[in-house]
């Protein structure tokens, strides 16, 4: 009997080193190296799948909704996709439901296959305030664990500065990566425990990319006026700025006063696709359908909204991207 029990035992050892193996294995690959707060490196693993794909230099897809129901939340886990973004500019300021949202968007069976913390969906929102209105927006998105902020309706630099030093939390003394100064209340605990990571690495991570090298968020920022257009060059100019995006163009067209259709709505889009490939700043747009999401990929656009219909034919004619 006891030989019986040594061999019974030998298996279930073997099953708790594998694990203890796997575990120390992932969080080696999220949490390796000095903070971010000193020298600028190159993390192993990006923990957002948008900030992996543009440090590759390769296009982001995503789709956006309205639907924070938790069934909804699986499928956009699962979804063809590097992001989606919950739309609470035009729908109910719910951070409940949003936190609870997030929380359904948890994929266990992907930190399985993958063998690190990134999502294979990043999630983002925007929200109903003017990028200089929404500090506390922000502080509360961030806070509950979300990956990125799409600020609407940016029409100026102080606007774009504002958005940015939102996202930030104020550096530590001789970091390289001081401005713009953040504002961001320190508060990391529920956002830490939603990464899968402790307080002092997250917060190594919860930096604006591309300003900080080891950063895993992103301020993206929609240029939906003329006012806005006449000021993208010195908006553009803010460090810290993840990517210009455009939308379907609806209050752009307003702000022109023309119709969707008008050749001078088009004009516009290519005159703000001109600004940020100036400046290096990825540029986004909503194209419907698989040839749009072809044209505007050759025309240099790298953020695609678009729907899961369209991406999954697109890609289905593009294996392998």
């Amino acid at each position: 009997m006891p030989h019986l029990l040594r061999t019974r035992k030998k298996p279930a050892r073997r099953a708790v080193i594998i694990l203890l193996i796997a575990t120390v294995s992932a969080l080696f690959l999220t949490s390796r190296g000095p903070s971010a707060q000193g020298k600028a490196r190159q993390p192993s693993v990006h923990l957002n799948p948008v900030v992996a794909k543009l440090a590759e230099g390769k296009p982001f897809f995503g789709l956006s909704t309205s639907d924070l129901s938790l069934a909804n939340a699986r499928v956009m886990a699962r979804a063809p996709v590097d992001f989606v973004y919950v739309d609470m500019e035009h729908t109910p300021l719910n951070f409940e439901s949003l936190h609870n949202f997030l929380v359904g968007m948890t994929d266990k069976a992907m930190v399985l296959r993958k063998g690190n913390l990134q999502p294979d969906v990043a999630l983002f929102a925007r929200f109903p305030q003017e990028a200089n209105e929404s500090t506390w927006v922000v502080k509360q998105a961030l806070d509950l664990g979300l990956m990125g902020v799409i600020f609407n309706g940016v029409d100026t630099k102080e606007q774009a500065l504002v958005a940015v030093r939102s996202m930030r939390y104020p550096q530590l003394k001789g970091s390289a990566h001081m401005e713009p100064r953040g504002i961001r209340g320190s508060a990391p605990a529920l956002a830490a425990w939603m990464w899968g990571l402790g307080t002092d690495e997250y917060e190594r991570h919860a930096d604006l990319w591309p300003l900080n090298p080891d950063g895993d968020l992103m301020a993206i920022l929609m240029i939906e006026s003329v006012e806005g257009i006449k000021n993208l060059d010195q908006i553009l100019s803010v460090p810290g700025i993840g990517a210009i995006f455009l939308g379907a163009g609806s209050d752009l067209s307003h702000s022109l006063g023309v119709r969707l259709d008008n050749p001078e709505l088009e004009a516009a889009f290519q005159t703000i696709l001109k600004s940020c490939k100036a400046h290096n700043v990825p540029c986004g747009i909503s194209p419907s359908t698989a040839p749009d999401i072809a044209k505007r990929l050759g025309e240099g656009w790298k953020m695609i909204r678009t729907t899961t219909p369209a991406i999954t034919a697109w890609r289905a004619s593009n294996p392998g991207r």
